[in-house]
């Protein structure tokens, strides 16, 4: 949760610092093949809601889908951490690497 005190920084825009690289392609095949995953998870989750499943059944579902999304989360985390701001960083511009990484740690962390 961000403290309300503080001013969230936008994504990207107006950062001519920012070195966006994306997605690199090696990981994208990887990252779309486990999002499909979590959809069928998803999807199959809701099959158990409609089916009146056993409730802890359908939990214990539900922290799978929790647990995978964290771990596509923890890969984009560590991709952007080890481009994008390292390269902020080199450029000189290591207070605003280290603004966007917390505020990205603050969505991202509970």
């Amino acid at each position: 949760m961000i403290d309300s005190d503080q001013e969230e920084p936008s994504e990207h825009a107006g950062h001519e610092w920012h070195l966006h690289s994306g997605v690199v392609r090696r990981d994208k095949l990887d990252l779309q093949q486990r999002l499909n995953r979590i959809e069928g998870q998803v999807r199959g989750i809701r099959r158990m809601v409609d089916e009146d499943r056993y409730c802890p059944e359908v939990l214990t579902q539900i922290a799978a889908v929790r647990a995978a999304l964290d771990r596509v989360g923890l890969i984009l985390l560590e991709d952007h951490t080890r481009g994008c701001i390292v390269d902020s960083v080199q450029a000189g511009h290591p207070d605003e690497a280290m603004t966007e990484l917390m505020g990205i740690l603050r969505k991202f962390l509970p």
